[in-house]
């Protein structure tokens, strides 16, 4: 457990010096492709095509993070339980249509840019939030709900005091699934005028330039070991926290009581037999 901060950290420092320092990409890049020019997608710099990129990932991630948060709560209690499958049919429904008929389907609509892209992604991300979040809720044990409601817990210190901590570590694993989807996804983004770091992508693809699609790739892919990493390190922690260890470990062999051992006028007797 302890490698998640070293692997979170070390993939932050690698995408900070692709992203800052160009120069040591375009000398990567030439060295794969000495007759390509040229070498880095001219229309942007990498460090604002991540920005853009990032931008749709957080709007669209906190959006479904709501959405998902929400239905998963809703079903869940007596009075939703009733629209549990039609929440399910709901999430399920955004991610029957892959990314790419979303976007086609909404431009008529929303236009071409940043509208489309997040719409796709926020209907795409929903379902692992959600999935996580009845797994969460669902296995909270009901003899613990019940000792709860025995302390005089109401219906909402019931959930934020007990089912909610106690759900988190699932809430964060489909978080996490959801977050890291959408930052491969969010390079379709591009067909659509979005940017963000299928920009490079696209541009490679039209104009048969292995450099840019390398550039492109590259970046989103390092983009989403960092996303990955570090939301590692926050499900750990909030384990952790939820499930402390009272108390360290005791050695094998530490706290055994030892058999008591006979008087020395004793030693070497033989003990009386029974009658």
């Amino acid at each position: 457990m302890k490698r998640w901060p070293w692997a979170a950290g070390g993939w932050t420092i690698v995408l900070a010096v692709v992203v800052l320092v160009p120069a040591l990409l375009e000398r990567f890049l030439g060295a794969l492709f000495p007759g390509q020019s040229p070498l880095l997608y001219p229309r942007a710099d990498l460090a604002s095509l991540t920005a853009e990129h990032l931008g749709m990932v957080l709007v669209s991630s906190t959006l479904a993070a709501l959405t998902g948060v929400g239905m998963g709560v809703a079903v869940t209690r007596p009075w939703g339980a009733l629209f549990r499958p039609l929440g399910d049919r709901l999430a399920a429904l955004g991610q029957t249509f892959p990314p790419a008929a979303v976007l086609a389907l909404t431009i008529p609509f929303l236009g071409f840019g940043f509208g489309p892209t997040v719409l796709g992604l926020w209907l795409y991300g929903t379902l692992p939030v959600l999935r996580g979040t009845l797994t969460g809720l669902e296995q909270v044990s009901p003899a613990v709900l019940d000792a709860g409601r025995g302390l005089g817990f109401g219906p909402w210190s019931l959930f934020f005091r007990v089912e909610g901590p106690l759900a988190m570590p699932y809430l964060w694993a489909g978080l996490r699934s959801s977050v890291v989807v959408n930052v491969g996804t969010a390079a379709l983004g591009a067909t659509v005028g979005a940017g963000g770091l299928g920009a490079p992508i696209v541009s490679g693809l039209v104009t048969q330039n292995y450099s840019f699609l390398l550039e492109g790739a590259i970046a989103s892919g390092l983009l989403a070991l960092v996303v990955d990493a570090w939301f590692g390190v926050l499900t750990f922690s909030v384990s952790s926290q939820e499930y402390p260890t009272s108390r360290t470990p005791r050695p094998p062999g530490r706290g055994l009581r030892k058999k008591p051992s006979p008087p020395a006028s004793l030693r070497g007797t033989r003990s009386p037999e029974p009658l």
